[in-house]
């Protein structure tokens, strides 16, 4: 009996500090590196004179190097070098932080490759973490907490900024998430990594089905989230006539809405994801064609509240359909896949957007977006409604 409740106190032990790593670790590099992505865009444009193009050349180049290091590095370490070249990695986003701050014209485009292979490396891996520990249930709970992180992180990262940037400038911006970064940098070695057993890392990943449900579920959210990410600041600024700073509380809204549904998630989680599924793609295609006619930027506000609820549904959604349908042994490789996608499509969207509201403008392309939702929320419902791959409890 002691034996029993000394084991039992043992897995409840290991399970909290699993929660506080994950967690951690999650709030301090997402905040950070949410901070590079939508920040480095603005600094483009306004310090350099890049153009609408340029700064989606940059975004995208960006998480073409996220791309290269998730796709064709991380699937192919076995697990004690994915353990290294992840702490690397983070080192690296420290690194990258401070030469941010010191950049020029030129150098700015080497340094932010340089932070996407890092990016590449840190979060595949970190939800393989949550997602290889303890039984069924625990893994969808840490998934959650993992998902309830990032959000947490991205009302934390746009706080800072807006709160700091008014008074200490752009460039100090990125030396002040340093210490945040540190931090994650101190916690990385304690991340947990598969221990023993194959690793699969090729095609039949390629072919689950379920993997791909998952692909198609987040495009529905991402090819959105991927232009709002580089040109939100830049749009509300355009459209409203308001500063940077106050441009910034968009992204502190819309991911407080984020974190507020994650949250729901992991207090109550999810058993058939189809529902919320959809639910959450059709808010996301009537909220994107509504922004053109926000008459004002508190509407604007409204409207990024909404698009906060399926920005924190989609993604934990997708990420326990790929647990739900993967063997531990391809975990790594498919969640390495699934990143890989996500900067393909972030690598592609803010280009894209770039050169079309170049041409036609900003309003017309919040349409052209929604409507691409709509055009993979209908793809899903009538590939999956009968598979029962987003159903399963």
């Amino acid at each position: 009996m002691d034996s029993k409740l000394n084991n039992a106190s043992s897995h409840r032990l290991s399970f909290i500090f699993s929660i506080l790593t994950i967690a951690a670790i999650t709030i301090t590099l997402r905040s950070t590196n949410n901070m590079i992505v939508t920040t480095v865009p603005t600094f483009s444009k306004l310090f350099f004179d890049f153009s609408n193009v340029s700064v989606g050349e940059i975004t995208a180049l960006t998480y073409a190097t996220t791309f290269i290091s998730t796709s064709l590095l991380n699937p192919r370490l076995k697990s004690a070098a994915r353990r290294r070249a992840f702490v690397l990695s983070v080192i690296g986003m420290d690194a990258a932080l401070v030469l941010f701050s010191i950049s020029n014209a030129y150098t700015i485009w080497l340094i932010a490759a340089f932070a996407g292979v890092a990016f590449g490396i840190v979060f595949p891996n970190l939800i393989t973490s949550a997602s290889i520990q303890g039984d069924h249930r625990s893994q969808m709970r840490l998934l959650a907490i993992y998902s309830v992180s990032l959000s947490l992180s991205l009302v934390i990262g746009p706080t800072i900024e807006s709160y700091l940037l008014p008074v200490i400038g752009y460039r100090m911006l990125f030396v002040a998430f340093l210490p945040l970064c540190l931090l994650a940098t101190a916690v990385a070695p304690f991340v947990r990594f598969p221990s023993g057993g194959k690793e699969m890392g090729g095609r039949s990943t390629l072919k689950n089905k379920s993997f791909h449900s998952a692909l198609i579920s987040i495009s529905i959210y991402n090819i959105p989230f991927a232009a709002i990410t580089a040109f939100l600041v830049i749009y509300a600024q355009e459209n409203y006539g308001i500063s940077s700073g106050l441009a910034y509380t968009a992204f502190i809204v819309f991911f407080s809405s984020s974190f507020l549904t994650r949250l729901s998630i992991a207090i109550r989680p999810l058993g058939n994801l189809f529902y919320p599924l959809v639910a959450s793609a059709v808010l996301t295609a009537v909220s994107l064609i509504l922004v053109p006619f926000m008459p004002s930027f508190a509407m604007f506000l409204v409207i990024m509240v909404l698009l906060g609820i399926p920005h924190g549904s989609i993604f934990p959604v997708t990420t326990m359909i790929i647990a739900r349908g993967t063997d531990i042994s391809e975990r790594n490789a498919a969640n390495s896949y699934f990143m890989a996608y996500n900067n393909i499509l972030f690598m592609i969207v803010p280009v894209l957007f770039g050169y079309i509201s170049s041409t036609i403008g900003f309003h017309k392309d919040f349409i052209i977006l929604g409507f691409l939702s709509a055009f993979f929320t209908a793809f899903l419902v009538l590939k999956y409604w009968r598979t029962g791959l987003v159903h399963s409890h």
